[in-house]
Order: structure tokens, then C-alpha cells, then sequence
């Protein structure tokens, strides 16, 4: 088994409001010349957490970082319809998917205890996953944090918007 240090988050860099699946996802991966779907898990939005590429096997998620990392994607990180004919970055995470993340992060961080959690704009110059992990997810990071309210508020980014093709 691989040495697990790190947890990576991502998102698919879809369209808002729209379905994508595994094999699409995988589809378009190997068409890229990859072995396989470069993420281990995908949150889909109706908070169905299914597998990708097996994790046994390194991802294709984050260069230089994918030989001990878990790469974990939601599906979604875009508006719905390009701007200037670019995608704008945007945390369109569903109810659903906030709820699965919420145990699915906890599930792999107790999993992995030595393992940190991050997201993919922490290794590369990409808004993806379209928020900031070390905020939202503070508790999972840090134990004396107390775990997030959710509310229906908070579920959208109000960040502001990054332009995902920069």
C-alpha cells in the first residue's frame, strides 16, 4: 500500500448544474494519453461519493505530489455559461455534495492520521477547487476547531469570482 500523507481536493472544472460520471471523467483523462481517471474518489452532486482510479495506484491529480497523495473531486467548479467566452471559477458544490464531503473528508482523515488535507490551488497556480480548503475545513485540519454550521448561507462561495483559465 502506498504511504498516504496528503489528501488533495479538486474540482472537475464542469459546467454548473451538470452531471458527469466516472467514466466521462475517465474518458476524457485517457484521451489525454493518462492510464486512467487522474482522481481516486468523485463526489457527484447528489452526493454520491464513487471510485476512480483504484487506490493502490498513484493519481494524476497534482504534479509532483500524486505518489502519496489521495485525489478527491467534486463535480461542478464552474458557472453554468462562459463569460468572454472563458469558464469562471465558482464553489458550486450542492447541499449534497457539502454533506458528503463533510463525512467523506472526516472518514479519510481518520483513515490516514498522519495524512494533511488540502486543495489542488495550494500546489498549483489553479483556483480548483474553487474555495479554500484550510478555512472550510479547519476542523478536520486543526482538532481543537470546533466543525462548521451548515447552512443553506454557505454553501455557495461569496468569495468573489477567479477566472479558472488563468
Amino acid at each position: 500500500m502506498r504511504d498516504i500523507t496528503r489528501i488533495i481536493l479538486h474540482c472537475t472544472a464542469t459546467a454548473e448544474g451538470k452531471d458527469y460520471t466516472v467514466d466521462q471523467i475517465r474518458g476524457w483523462h485517457t484521451r489525454k494519453g493518462w492510464s486512467d481517471i487522474g482522481y481516486h474518489f468523485l463526489v457527484y452532486r447528489d452526493g454520491t461519493v464513487a471510485e476512480g482510479r483504484p487506490i493502490k495506484r498513484a493519481g494524476a491529480h497534482v504534479r509532483g505530489y500524486n505518489h502519496n497523495s489521495i485525489g478527491v473531486s467534486y463535480v461542478g467548479g464552474v458557472e453554468a455559461t462562459r463569460v468572454n467566452g472563458k469558464w469562471i471559477a465558482k464553489d458550486t458544490r450542492t447541499p449534497e455534495q457539502t454533506v458528503a464531503l463533510d463525512k467523506f473528508l472526516k472518514e479519510q482523515m481518520e483513515l490516514y492520521p498522519d495524512a494533511t488535507l488540502h486543495g489542488h490551488n495550494e500546489f498549483s497556480a489553479k483556483a480548483c477547487p474553487c474555495f479554500d480548503v484550510q478555512v472550510e475545513y479547519d476542523y478536520l485540519i486543526d482538532p481543537k476547531a470546533e466543525p462548521k454550521e451548515r447552512s443553506a448561507d454557505n454553501y455557495i462561495c461569496k468569495r468573489g469570482l477567479q477566472r479558472f483559465n488563468d
